[in-house]
């Protein structure tokens, strides 16, 4: 006999719901149990980093965290930093300096930077390789990665300028 366990958390902004068993990994509840297949599942053995979500704002490999331990927190997937109609900033990196190929590494690569970038808002090229050092891309020499990363700083910190001159004038009120 199975002991289940009801869990609530916040997902990409959504409280949700589940009874699951507890030996159940959190990459296992978001794509088979909240269909949020943008976690991917390479290795479940932590090297790999597909599975890259953040916990309560932190960077965690999804296979390596079980489902009941999010009990209570906000998980955001790839899924949750933006849409078609708003692109998250690494997004739009990714999108507009070709930081992809397959994209089976792209959502743990893009949540991670997303922590780097929350973290250290202007990073070097050798601060965004390293913190690379946890997602594995096999199609890639990482440089278009560096790129895409370096650009979405550069977005973030443009948009940072443009509320602080609102803020500043009183534009927008």
């Amino acid at each position: 006999m199975t002991c289940k366990k009801n869990i609530s958390l916040s997902v990409n902004g959504v409280t949700r719901q589940a009874e699951i068993e507890p030996r159940l990994l959190l990459a296992h509840l978001l794509r088979d149990e909240l269909n949020l297949t943008g976690t991917h599942i390479g290795c479940d053995t932590s090297q790999c980093g597909a599975c890259t979500v953040m916990v309560d704002g932190d960077v965690v490999k999804s296979c390596t965290v079980l489902a009941v331990q999010a009990d209570g927190k906000e998980v955001t997937t790839v899924e949750g930093l933006g849409d078609m109609e708003q692109l998250h900033p690494i997004q739009q990196g990714f999108w507009e300096k070709h930081g992809l190929q397959c994209g089976f590494c792209t959502p743990g690569v893009m949540i991670s930077m997303v922590g780097l970038l929350k973290e250290n808002p202007n990073p070097s090229e050798e601060e965004i390789r390293d913190a690379l050092e946890g997602v594995i891309c096999r199609c890639t020499g990482y440089q278009f990665i560096v790129s895409a990363v370096q650009h979405a700083a550069q977005l973030i910190a443009e948009g940072d300028a443009v509320k602080e001159t609102t803020l500043s004038t009183g534009e927008g009120r």
